[in-house]
């Protein structure tokens, strides 16, 4: 088998396998050895093939890896709106009962429902915001 053909089946398995990992580290050896595929083509010899695929691979994992992972990794979702209110402390301003209520979250008073409806939770509790359903806040005593 020429060396080329071997080249471009290892550039093509690392390729397919950094579809499945995702590190951009298989993708980076996979395009070291299409380059070295190519340079095997020519009809270099074995050794300067070598050092090609270890040039190649070491540079970009070295330079580009480190780039691309940066491109990758997503800033932390920030919720906005009454989403940003869900999972924030509140404080009863009058009871809460499964039918209404008073809350204050942030500065805002907001009318309120327990989570829970059996539950009856007495002004001045700390209740945690769960749900926004409209204009009136699912709360549940902090426990």
């Amino acid at each position: 088998m020429d060396s080329w053909i071997f080249w471009l089946i290892m550039a093509a398995a690392l390729g397919v396998a950094e579809i499945f990992t995702l590190t951009a580290a298989l993708g980076l050896l996979g395009a070291a050895a299409l380059l070295t595929a190519a340079v095997a083509a020519i009809g270099l010899p074995t050794g300067i093939q070598l050092a090609v695929f270890i040039l190649s691979s070491v540079s970009g994992l070295v330079l580009i890896r480190p780039v691309a992972q940066r491109h990758i990794k997503q800033p932390p979702v920030q919720r906005f709106g009454v989403s940003a209110l869900v999972g924030r402390p509140a404080y009863v301003t009058r009871e809460v009962t499964g039918l209404n209520g008073r809350v204050r979250i942030g500065g805002e008073e907001w009318s309120a429902r327990a989570y829970d409806e059996t539950l009856v939770i007495p002004a001045g509790a700390t209740v945690d915001v769960i749900e926004i359903e409209g204009a009136t806040a699912l709360v549940y005593p902090r426990g």
